[in-house]
């Protein structure tokens, strides 16, 4: 509070308040574009689509029914990372591996195959995890070994519309494929496990979940 001249007073909280005011707003502001950012660029994590009933929230027999969706497949478990008996070559996979791979593939065949391509990594160990699946060689092809950089590039030029797409690859490069979608990879993933991607009419992708293999057989039960 100050006299003035003529012996009235004046005060000056009011410039001070609205010093106030605007530092407040600017704090705020600064606040909501940090929260913004961070909830854009803050990886997310994936839904298990092995629990509950996330395989029909996530849309993901309707996807498939439309031939939107594409699998990348974890190889079943390494000869050379386990005790247990090879299949064969020792940078291949275990027999344990092999009789995993052809639980997947029959839930694979539940799913249904007719409208379904399926490509592999050239490597051993996803060579035989793919033929355990399926009975049969897939075409290899080395952008599903060495992915270290644009798999999101290489998935959507050798997806075909309308048709789903099975890719027997490795846990790197399904990683890498996370991380392009915003997404940090789940720990509780295992040797044989599944990504499912939709890739809508727009050609942008959407991440649906994950799903290990021991979980499909049930999962699959509740379809509608």
């Amino acid at each position: 509070m100050k006299t003035t001249t003529d012996g009235s007073t004046s005060s000056s909280t009011a410039p001070n308040a609205q010093r106030f005011k605007k530092i407040v707003l600017g704090a705020v502001l600064i606040l909501c574009v940090a929260l913004i950012v961070g909830f854009v660029w803050w990886p997310r994590s994936l839904t298990d689509l092995g629990k509950h009933e996330n395989m029909i929230t996530a849309g993901v027999y309707s996807h498939w029914q439309a031939g939107d969706v594409v699998a990348l497949v974890r190889h079943a478990e390494r000869c050379d990372r386990s005790s247990n008996p090879c299949m064969g070559p020792a940078d291949g996979i275990t027999q344990a591996g092999s009789d995993t791979a052809v639980v997947l593939g029959k839930a694979f065949n539940r799913l249904g195959m007719s409208n379904t391509d399926v490509m592999s990594s050239p490597l051993q160990r996803t060579v035989q995890t793919s033929f355990s699946m399926f009975g049969k060689a897939s075409p290899a092809q080395a952008w599903l070994s060495t992915c270290e950089h644009a798999m999101l590039d290489n998935l959507l030029s050798h997806k075909t519309p309308h048709r789903n797409m099975v890719l027997v690859t490795h846990s790197g490069c399904i990683s890498t494929l996370e991380k392009e979608l915003g997404f940090t990879h789940a720990k509780t993933s295992e040797y044989a496990s599944t990504l499912l991607v939709s890739i809508g009419p727009d050609g942008k992708p959407k991440v649906l979940g994950f799903i290990n293999y021991p979980d499909w057989a049930s999962t699959l039960d509740k379809r509608p």
